[in-house]
């Protein structure tokens, strides 16, 4: 008799606290991507607005509205990452302009080797066939959410993000087996379905520079 008389009870207890759990996960506030903090796949990216680059000139986003897809990639001249990569982003620039395609590297590190006088010099010693901008105020890393050199972007003709991560599989150039924003970019140009859309970034942490606290 107790058990029957508890039934509706604990039904309602039960279906209680359902309705708090699915009140819960409605609450939430919406994530961003699994390895970034800030982005999430599908987003309008970040915009920039009058960064100097090697070329002499200043660059805005809004130069890239006639893309068919774009790629960013933060990257530098001090981060042995960067730097093995840097042969395969010249080859994919070329390969890859002729389609539509535009590349803008952007540096926001700040020791000496990675200021605007010494990315100049890397890019005419590399003769870079992509812009290479540099950003001292650091934001624009921090509003797309990147943490490491290289880690790369890939935006479609609307300007919302459909790959981020990793170039490749491997640091090693010669290991690579799965070519994650080749086949992004492939993926847009060709309107197909883009299987991997996220991956971790490999390489060196970017210096951002922490803000100092007030004291009160």
């Amino acid at each position: 008799m107790h058990r029957l008389h508890l039934r509706p009870i604990a039904f309602a207890v039960t279906s209680a606290f359902a309705i708090l759990v699915v009140l819960s996960v409605d609450s939430q506030p919406s994530i961003a991507g699994k390895y970034n903090s800030v982005l999430n796949i599908g987003d309008k990216a970040p915009t920039w607005k009058d960064l100097p680059g090697t070329d002499g000139k200043t660059h805005s986003s809004d130069q890239l509205e006639n893309a068919k897809a774009t790629v960013v990639v933060f990257t530098c001249n001090s981060c042995p990452y960067a730097l093995d990569a840097e042969d395969r982003i010249i080859e994919f620039t070329k390969q890859y302009t002729p389609k539509g395609v535009s590349v803008v590297a952007i540096n926001v590190n700040k020791v000496e080797e990675d200021l605007l006088p010494a990315m100049t010099e890397r890019a005419k010693e590399k003769s870079y066939p992509f812009t290479y901008l540099f950003d001292e105020s650091q934001q624009v890393a921090k509003d797309f959410g990147a943490k490491y050199t290289p880690e790369f972007f890939v935006l479609d003709a609307d300007y919302k993000l459909v790959y981020m991560g990793a170039f490749d599989d491997s640091p090693d150039g010669d290991a690579v087996n799965e070519h994650y924003v080749r086949d992004a970019v492939d993926g847009i140009l060709q309107a197909k379905k883009i299987d991997v859309t996220e991956t971790v970034p490999i390489g060196c942490r970017i210096r951002l520079e922490r803000e100092r606290r007030r004291r009160r």
